[in-house]
Protein backbone atom coordinates (compact mmCIF):
# COMPACT_ATOMS: atom_id res chain seq x y z
CA UNK A 1 0.00 0.00 0.00
CA UNK A 2 1.18 3.54 -0.68
CA UNK A 3 1.74 6.01 2.11
CA UNK A 4 -1.01 8.16 0.66
CA UNK A 5 -3.46 5.25 1.00
CA UNK A 6 -2.22 4.59 4.53
CA UNK A 7 -2.68 8.24 5.49
CA UNK A 8 -6.19 8.25 4.02
CA UNK A 9 -7.10 5.20 6.12
CA UNK A 10 -5.67 6.72 9.30
CA UNK A 11 -7.43 10.03 8.61
CA UNK A 12 -10.72 8.19 8.12
CA UNK A 13 -10.26 6.34 11.41
CA UNK A 14 -9.59 9.65 13.18
CA UNK A 15 -12.72 11.10 11.58
CA UNK A 16 -14.85 8.16 12.74
CA UNK A 17 -13.48 8.24 16.29
CA UNK A 18 -14.08 11.99 16.53
CA UNK A 19 -17.62 11.61 15.24
CA UNK A 20 -18.28 8.83 17.75
CA UNK A 21 -17.21 11.04 20.63
CA UNK A 22 -18.67 14.31 19.29
CA UNK A 23 -15.26 15.89 18.86
CA UNK A 24 -13.75 18.02 16.12
CA UNK A 25 -10.90 16.54 14.08
CA UNK A 26 -9.08 19.81 14.65
CA UNK A 27 -8.64 18.76 18.29
CA UNK A 28 -6.44 15.79 17.34
CA UNK A 29 -2.84 16.15 16.18
CA UNK A 30 -1.37 13.24 14.25
CA UNK A 31 2.30 12.66 15.09
CA UNK A 32 3.99 10.43 12.51
CA UNK A 33 6.37 8.09 14.31
CA UNK A 34 9.20 7.49 11.87
CA UNK A 35 11.68 5.40 13.87
CA UNK A 36 11.51 2.52 11.35
CA UNK A 37 11.95 4.51 8.13
CA UNK A 38 14.62 6.49 6.36
CA UNK A 39 14.63 10.18 5.47
CA UNK A 40 13.41 9.50 1.92
CA UNK A 41 10.22 7.93 3.24
CA UNK A 42 9.79 10.73 5.74
CA UNK A 43 9.93 13.12 2.81
CA UNK A 44 7.02 11.23 1.23
CA UNK A 45 4.98 11.86 4.37
CA UNK A 46 6.07 15.50 4.39
CA UNK A 47 4.85 15.96 0.82
CA UNK A 48 1.53 14.38 1.85
CA UNK A 49 1.10 17.23 4.32
CA UNK A 50 2.37 15.74 7.58
CA UNK A 51 4.30 18.24 9.68
CA UNK A 52 4.50 16.53 13.08
CA UNK A 53 7.22 13.88 13.33
CA UNK A 54 8.22 11.78 16.33
CA UNK A 55 11.44 9.89 17.08
CA UNK A 56 12.43 7.81 20.11
CA UNK A 57 16.24 7.56 19.91
CA UNK A 58 18.51 10.54 20.43
CA UNK A 59 21.06 9.64 17.75
CA UNK A 60 18.40 9.02 15.09
CA UNK A 61 16.50 12.12 16.16
CA UNK A 62 19.59 14.29 15.72
CA UNK A 63 20.36 12.75 12.31
CA UNK A 64 16.86 13.39 11.01
CA UNK A 65 16.55 16.92 12.35
CA UNK A 66 19.82 17.66 10.55
CA UNK A 67 18.56 16.10 7.31
CA UNK A 68 15.41 18.22 7.45
CA UNK A 69 17.07 21.38 8.73
CA UNK A 70 15.75 23.37 5.77
CA UNK A 71 12.13 22.46 6.60
CA UNK A 72 11.36 25.04 9.25
CA UNK A 73 7.66 24.14 9.32
CA UNK A 74 8.29 20.70 10.86
CA UNK A 75 7.26 20.21 14.48
CA UNK A 76 9.62 17.73 16.14
CA UNK A 77 8.41 15.41 18.91
CA UNK A 78 10.79 13.37 21.03
CA UNK A 79 8.75 10.41 22.22
CA UNK A 80 11.26 7.95 23.71
CA UNK A 81 12.92 7.75 27.09
CA UNK A 82 15.60 10.44 27.12
CA UNK A 83 18.91 9.87 28.88
CA UNK A 84 19.99 12.83 30.97
CA UNK A 85 23.38 12.91 29.20
CA UNK A 86 21.58 13.43 25.86
CA UNK A 87 19.46 16.37 27.04
CA UNK A 88 21.97 19.04 26.02
CA UNK A 89 22.04 17.68 22.44
CA UNK A 90 18.34 17.04 21.94
CA UNK A 91 16.83 19.99 23.77
CA UNK A 92 17.57 22.69 21.16
CA UNK A 93 15.86 20.64 18.45
CA UNK A 94 12.59 19.56 20.02
CA UNK A 95 9.20 21.24 19.96
CA UNK A 96 7.61 18.71 22.31
CA UNK A 97 9.03 16.15 24.73
CA UNK A 98 6.49 13.38 25.34
CA UNK A 99 8.54 11.49 27.89
CA UNK A 100 9.25 13.53 31.01
CA UNK A 101 9.31 10.38 33.11
CA UNK A 102 11.44 11.13 36.19
CA UNK A 103 12.60 13.89 38.51
CA UNK A 104 16.26 13.67 37.45
CA UNK A 105 15.30 14.37 33.83
CA UNK A 106 13.28 17.42 34.85
CA UNK A 107 16.25 18.77 36.78
CA UNK A 108 18.57 18.29 33.81
CA UNK A 109 16.14 20.02 31.43
CA UNK A 110 15.85 22.98 33.80
CA UNK A 111 19.65 23.13 34.01
CA UNK A 112 20.19 23.05 30.23
CA UNK A 113 17.21 24.97 28.85
CA UNK A 114 17.40 28.56 27.71
CA UNK A 115 13.77 28.84 26.61
CA UNK A 116 10.43 27.23 27.39
CA UNK A 117 10.27 23.46 26.76
CA UNK A 118 6.85 21.92 26.13
CA UNK A 119 6.70 18.61 27.96
CA UNK A 120 4.23 15.83 28.53
CA UNK A 121 4.51 14.17 31.91
CA UNK A 122 4.72 10.41 31.27
CA UNK A 123 2.39 8.45 33.53
CA UNK A 124 2.43 4.67 33.85
CA UNK A 125 -1.31 4.24 34.27
CA UNK A 126 -1.26 0.47 33.70
CA UNK A 127 1.45 -0.06 36.32
CA UNK A 128 3.48 -2.36 34.07
CA UNK A 129 7.08 -2.81 35.21
CA UNK A 130 8.27 -2.67 31.59
CA UNK A 131 7.00 0.89 31.16
CA UNK A 132 8.61 4.15 32.25
CA UNK A 133 6.84 6.99 33.97
CA UNK A 134 5.34 8.29 37.17
CA UNK A 135 2.53 6.52 38.93
CA UNK A 136 -0.70 8.51 39.21
CA UNK A 137 0.12 9.44 42.80
CA UNK A 138 3.71 10.37 41.96
CA UNK A 139 2.61 12.55 39.05
CA UNK A 140 0.13 14.45 41.20
CA UNK A 141 2.74 15.04 43.91
CA UNK A 142 5.37 16.02 41.35
CA UNK A 143 3.34 18.82 39.82
CA UNK A 144 2.31 20.18 43.21
CA UNK A 145 5.94 20.43 44.30
CA UNK A 146 7.28 21.67 40.95
CA UNK A 147 8.67 25.16 40.50
CA UNK A 148 9.84 25.34 36.91
CA UNK A 149 11.25 28.27 35.01
CA UNK A 150 11.65 26.57 31.62
CA UNK A 151 9.59 23.39 31.73
CA UNK A 152 5.99 23.80 30.65
CA UNK A 153 3.91 20.71 31.34
CA UNK A 154 1.39 20.97 28.54
CA UNK A 155 -0.22 17.63 29.30
CA UNK A 156 0.14 13.96 30.13
CA UNK A 157 1.30 10.96 28.12
CA UNK A 158 0.82 7.23 28.57
CA UNK A 159 1.34 3.99 26.71
CA UNK A 160 -1.48 1.49 26.99
CA UNK A 161 -0.84 -2.23 27.45
CA UNK A 162 -0.85 -4.43 24.37
CA UNK A 163 -4.25 -6.05 24.67
CA UNK A 164 -7.29 -7.05 22.65
CA UNK A 165 -9.56 -5.80 25.41
CA UNK A 166 -11.14 -2.49 24.41
CA UNK A 167 -12.52 -2.24 27.94
CA UNK A 168 -9.00 -2.27 29.37
CA UNK A 169 -7.85 0.34 26.84
CA UNK A 170 -10.81 2.58 27.66
CA UNK A 171 -9.96 2.26 31.36
CA UNK A 172 -6.30 3.26 30.92
CA UNK A 173 -7.07 6.23 28.69
CA UNK A 174 -10.00 7.33 30.85
CA UNK A 175 -7.79 7.32 33.95
CA UNK A 176 -5.19 9.51 32.23
CA UNK A 177 -7.91 11.93 31.17
CA UNK A 178 -9.19 12.09 34.74
CA UNK A 179 -5.69 12.83 36.07
CA UNK A 180 -5.16 15.51 33.40
CA UNK A 181 -8.38 17.23 34.46
CA UNK A 182 -7.37 17.10 38.12
CA UNK A 183 -3.95 18.63 37.45
CA UNK A 184 -5.38 21.26 35.11
CA UNK A 185 -7.85 22.30 37.81
CA UNK A 186 -4.95 23.14 40.15
CA UNK A 187 -3.99 26.08 37.86
CA UNK A 188 -0.31 25.73 38.67
CA UNK A 189 2.44 27.93 37.25
CA UNK A 190 3.81 26.58 33.94
CA UNK A 191 1.54 23.54 34.20
CA UNK A 192 -1.51 24.18 31.99
CA UNK A 193 -1.91 20.42 31.47
CA UNK A 194 -4.57 20.68 28.77
CA UNK A 195 -3.24 18.02 26.36
CA UNK A 196 -3.25 14.22 26.23
CA UNK A 197 -0.66 12.25 24.26
CA UNK A 198 -2.08 8.75 24.03
CA UNK A 199 -2.90 6.21 21.37
CA UNK A 200 -0.74 4.44 18.81
CA UNK A 201 -1.44 2.36 15.68
CA UNK A 202 -3.29 -0.39 17.51
CA UNK A 203 -5.41 1.77 19.81
CA UNK A 204 -5.57 5.40 18.67
CA UNK A 205 -9.28 5.16 17.86
CA UNK A 206 -10.09 4.27 21.46
CA UNK A 207 -7.71 6.95 22.71
CA UNK A 208 -9.49 9.62 20.69
CA UNK A 209 -12.87 8.66 22.12
CA UNK A 210 -11.34 9.11 25.59
CA UNK A 211 -9.93 12.56 24.84
CA UNK A 212 -6.53 12.18 23.15
CA UNK A 213 -5.27 15.41 21.58
CA UNK A 214 -2.01 13.95 20.24
CA UNK A 215 -1.80 10.44 18.78
CA UNK A 216 1.51 8.77 17.93
CA UNK A 217 1.08 6.61 14.82
CA UNK A 218 3.88 4.80 13.01
CA UNK A 219 3.16 1.38 11.55
CA UNK A 220 -0.26 2.30 10.13
CA UNK A 221 1.35 5.14 8.15
CA UNK A 222 4.54 3.54 6.90
CA UNK A 223 3.83 -0.17 6.54
CA UNK A 224 3.23 -1.75 3.13
CA UNK A 225 0.94 -4.32 4.71
CA UNK A 226 -2.80 -4.18 4.18
CA UNK A 227 -3.64 -3.74 7.83
CA UNK A 228 -6.64 -2.56 9.76
CA UNK A 229 -6.16 0.72 11.60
Amino acid sequence: MTKQTNLEKVTKQIELACAKSNRSQAEVTLVAVTKTIEATEMMELYHLGIRHFGENRADVFLEKTAQFADKDDICWHYIGSLQTRKVKDVLPKINYLHSLDRVSLAKEIEKRATKSVKCFLQVNISGEESKHGFSTEEAFSFVQEANFQFIEIVGLMTMAPITNSEQELHHVFHELKHLQQEIHALQLKNIPCTELSMGMTQDFGVAITEGATFIRVGRALVSDENMEV
